[in-house]
């Protein structure tokens, strides 16, 4: 009599008909909307900020006093296609790649 009873149960749940389908998406809206925080909170300015750096790259030349990612200051003496060459002192040149130069120093900087 028992499992009689827990069949016709079993029975009625699984004859809900259509509503499983809206209870799922409905679940799952929540996921979406936190994908899509995220995507404009970290992933679009992350881009950003990845082609600004690009393009301060593209438009390095002779002279420009730079700050490279490691902290070190200097001027670029020569240019290549990806590497710069980096007067940090009087007689003292280091070679960088060009991708480690992390921003130019504004003019109050000294």
């Amino acid at each position: 009599m028992i499992l009689k009873g827990a069949a016709s149960i079993v029975w009625a749940q699984g004859t809900s008909g259509g509503t499983n389908g809206a209870a799922t998406f409905l679940s799952l809206i929540p996921f979406i909307l936190i994908f899509v925080i995220f995507y404009f909170l970290l992933v679009l300015p992350q881009q950003r900020r990845q082609k600004e750096h690009k393009k301060m790259l593209e438009a390095l030349k002779k002279g420009d006093k730079i700050i490279t990612s490691s902290g070190i200051w200097g001027t670029i003496t020569n240019l290549d296609k990806d590497t710069a060459t980096v007067q940090i002192a009087d007689n003292t040149k280091i070679k960088i790649q060009r991708e480690n130069i992390a921003r130019l120093r504004t003019p109050n900087e000294s």
